[in-house]
């Protein structure tokens, strides 16, 4: 097979598509959360690390509980949690574009990123909002003060 053009080893797919521009949307996507994943990402290490004493140290199972007794906290690592999923399932879609040629094999890649990045946001949303900061039988040095107070 001889290759008329170097630069042009694999055809473009067709761009003669009706509808919204899917990649487009998801380049500007990719910014927009960016943006906000930086904010959210060094907020939550600052409120973690910093502000709290103790640093790193101080993250226990207690911590945590506590945090996510305040809904501000709960919402913020939710949101965190979906962008981030969805921003880096939108980044390997991207990859997966680029380097797959094939469109069987593009579209079962698409799919199962799709999936696992569909799994893991329902888990960690369930996770997080199921969470029980004062569980029967737990050690109570381990919890946080306000469970004593339950």
């Amino acid at each position: 097979m001889t290759i008329d053009n170097p630069n042009y080893a694999y055809p473009a797919r067709s761009s003669n598509r009706k509808g919204p521009n899917l990649d487009k949307i998801g380049w500007i996507f990719m910014r927009a959360s960016g943006v906000v994943l930086i904010v959210l990402i060094f907020g939550h290490l600052f409120y973690n690390l910093i502000w709290t004493e103790g640093g790193i140290q101080a993250i226990t199972f207690g911590f945590v509980a506590g945090k996510w007794a305040d809904p501000f906290w709960m919402w913020w690592d939710v949101i965190m949690l979906w962008l981030a999923f969805i921003h880096g399932s939108n980044g390997m879609r991207t990859v997966i574009n680029d380097y797959v040629h094939k469109e069987g094999i593009r579209k079962v890649l698409i799919g199962a990123v799709v999936v696992a990045a569909a799994v893991l946001i329902i888990l960690g949303t369930l996770i997080t909002f199921t969470f029980d900061p004062c569980p029967a039988g737990a050690d109570p040095e381990l919890l946080p003060s306000f469970c004593a107070t339950l």
